[in-house]
């Protein structure tokens, strides 16, 4: 046997207080070396409990059983992570198996150099000098395509972007050779420009380095693009494993045909588009738009005699009733930005900003807060826009209270009530807190609070980012819903083009700060004019692998274009 790992049989459960919890329940697995393996299924499933048992990383709650064996990656050494000692496990990360974990902001340590942080883990394998440790740190930055590799050594964290932290992250799993990464969900966060580049990353670990991968993801097209087989998930269970091709040209377990038909794909909004369109009348025609940006532009003053930075510059646009825009571009393009300056968060600096009849530019905050109660906002994270110690019935009710309509969260549970029912969560969950939500249901609760003032504008800014497929598909039907039933008109920005495609009447794409292409979804998607809309559609991994091949190709003609 060759395979760098093998599981046989494995459990795994949690002690809780309400008893034990199996969260994977006799799987059995194998991956071969240079190999990519993918782990799917929704939240819950047992996909992250597997990848950490590879490390040996399960908090002590955890009770495990069956077999793990890590081989080395020249096959002379193997290893039962479920049995050997603390030192041996500890020798084994990183020099045999490495993890890239899902968020590189809270797996890097903020007071310390990336070049430190690098060198503390390749002289806790063995005898180097710091010179030596610092020149390895330089080479394996270089190696992953941070520019100027010397000179970044020396960066904190936070002077790098999100997809470079995630570019050190998985050089720091590279940097001792080890046999097998495991990659959990390494591009969730990311845009789909940056998600693509990391991806190519990940692919070249592959084939230069010879490294195994195993990938845990929710995002089916990256799958498609990345792995040569994988593992199908549900509730603990293995239902499904496959090559890569046959799994999406012939899938089996009605789970795995389920999560495949959850996956939106671009061109599936021309349906939606169209009756929108048609409901549209000569009267909604005439409407005034709720917000006209008209040259905007917003800049963030610079600190310590710096040149101040332009986030938004001199953007054009406007937002009808009722009417869905979807904002579309990649991290820093402006577009939360924007939403911020719409909600009277952001300060416009430049141009003018209609919102709701109100000009944005100079505002004072005593005006703009009585139209505040007309505008909802519904966060990219729900789990950290909630407060934790308030139950999910007092989060909701809280604009209420502030804006005058209830005099506390007691009067206002009836009005909590209809909106958990109206975002088909049980009213019962308004007496839970937000850590006893799943991320779907945070999410609905976090939509239930946006809409508690029936506002005539909601901003949804990147509000399916972090759920799995499944989830995200129940959240983006539940928003067509809620926003055919209250009528509010809405900004949209997400990065991910097929969910704009499915809810917006329109499109917008920024980069730069700039507005490259506005227009229909059949316009911005199926005929792109601009070279960047044209390459962050190419961006977009489709959950086709040999569409998926032909797309890569045609974005590196693209890339090589300029």
């Amino acid at each position: 046997m060759n395979d760098i790992v093998t599981i046989t049989n494995l459990g795994v459960s949690f002690s809780t207080d309400a008893g034990a919890v199996k969260a994977v329940d006799g799987i059995s697995l194998t991956v071969a070396p240079g190999e990519v393996l993918a782990i799917v299924g929704e939240s819950g499933s047992g996909k992250t409990v597997t990848a950490k048992t590879l490390l040996g990383l399960l908090p002590e709650t955890a009770t495990t059983n069956g077999v793990v064996i890590v081989r080395s990656k020249d096959g002379s050494d193997q290893n039962d992570v479920l049995s050997v000692s603390k030192s041996r496990l500890r020798s084994l990360r990183g020099t045999d198996v490495s993890m890239v974990f899902q968020e590189p902001s809270t797996a890097l340590n903020p007071v310390y150099t990336v070049g430190w942080q690098i060198a503390e883990g390749i002289m806790a394998h063995g005898k180097f000098s710091k010179a030596e440790a610092r020149a390895k740190a330089i080479d394996i930055l270089g190696r992953v395509g941070i520019p100027e590799p010397e000179v970044r050594v020396n960066y904190y964290p936070h002077q790098f972007s999100g997809g470079q932290k995630q570019r050190v992250v998985i050089a720091m799993a590279l940097v001792l050779d080890p046999g097998l990464i495991v990659a959990d969900e390494p591009t969730t966060a990311l845009d789909v420009t940056v998600q693509a580049e990391i991806l190519d990353l990940l692919r070249r670990c592959r084939d230069e380095f010879g490294t195994a991968i195993v990938l845990i993801t929710h995002n089916m097209g990256v799958v498609a693009d990345l792995a040569d087989r994988v593992a199908v998930m549900y509730q603990g269970k293995l239902v499904e494993e496959a090559d890569v091709q046959t799994l999406f040209s012939n899938p089996q377990a009605d789970y795995t045909k389920r999560l495949l038909a959850a996956v939106p794909h671009v061109g599936q909004g021309i349906v939606f588009a169209r009756a929108r369109a048609e409901a549209r009348t000569p009267e909604w025609e005439a409407q005034a738009p709720v917000v006209v940006a008209d040259n905007l532009r917003i800049e963030y003053p610079g600190r310590f005699g710096r040149a101040g930075f332009t986030a938004v510059d001199g953007i054009s646009f406007s937002i009808k009733p009722g009417e869905v825009l979807g904002l579309v571009g990649e991290s820093g393009s402006g577009k939360t930005t924007t939403g911020r300056a719409i909600a009277g968060l952001t300060r416009v600096t430049g141009g003018s900003l209609q919102v709701l009849g109100h000009e944005m530019n100079g505002v004072k905050e005593r005006q703009f807060k009585k139209v505040r109660g007309n505008i909802g906002f519904v966060f990219q994270d729900p789990a950290s826009s909630f407060n934790p110690l308030l139950t999910i019935a007092d989060c909701v009710a809280e604009p209420l209270v502030v804006h005058g309509r209830a005099a506390n969260p007691a009067a206002a549970r009836a009005r909590v009530n209809e909106l958990l029912e109206a975002v088909q969560l049980p009213r019962a969950y308004g007496d839970r807190y937000p850590h006893e939500l799943s991320g779907g249901q945070r999410q609905r609760a976090s939509l239930a609070r946006a809409l508690a003032l029936e506002p005539a504008l909601l901003i949804a800014d990147e509000p399916t980012s972090a759920l799995d497929v499944s989830v995200q598909a129940r959240v983006l039907e539940l928003f067509a819903e809620l926003q055919r039933e209250f009528g509010f008109a809405a900004l949209f920005i997400s990065h991910d083009l097929a969910v704009v495609d499915i809810l917006a009447d329109r499109i917008a794409v920024l980069y730069r700060g700039k507005l490259v292409e506005e227009g229909t979804g059949a316009e911005v998607l199926g005929a792109p004019q601009d070279l960047y809309t044209q390459r962050l559609l190419a961006s977009l991994p489709v959950p086709d692998p040999a569409e998926q091949a032909l797309r890569r190709e045609g974005l590196r003609r693209l890339r090589a274009a300029g």
